[in-house]
């Protein structure tokens, strides 16, 4: 399975983008899928998961509240809305997804895929 990010771009503070990942290559049926983030000088973060099967889903503490991750299993694609989107939600976005994982925070060195990053700027 490949993954591909996309939707990134420039907001201002207060505004929402909705960024999509498309699987391709396979099914991502049984799947946690997620996205992190990479702000510049800063690590890897976990912003939000969601296992395919079942639809349960997990958030970070910081944009709990104000992001919403799903999944549309008949295109395999997974999305993030972003709302109230705030200047330290700057970073690039990464899609991600464990066939057998389903905390991807914790394990987030050894996840199964990676797709390539989409960048997500908010001004103030």
């Amino acid at each position: 399975v490949q993954l591909q990010a996309s939707g990134g771009g420039l907001v201002q503070a207060g505004g929402s983008l909705r960024l999509s990942c498309a699987a391709s290559g396979g099914t991502v049926n049984g799947y946690t899928m997620g996205w992190f983030r990479q702000a510049p000088g800063k690590e890897r973060e976990f912003v939000a998961s969601i296992r395919w099967s079942g639809g349960i889903d997990d958030y970070a503490n910081s944009v709990r509240g104000r992001f919403s991750i799903s999944r549309d299993s008949a295109s395999n694609t997974l999305f993030l809305q972003m709302n109230s989107l705030k200047p330290e939600d700057t970073a690039v976005y990464y899609c991600v997804g464990d066939r057998r994982k389903t905390d991807l925070a914790r394990w987030f060195r050894y996840l199964e895929v990676w797709g390539r990053g989409t960048q997500v700027t908010v001004s103030s």
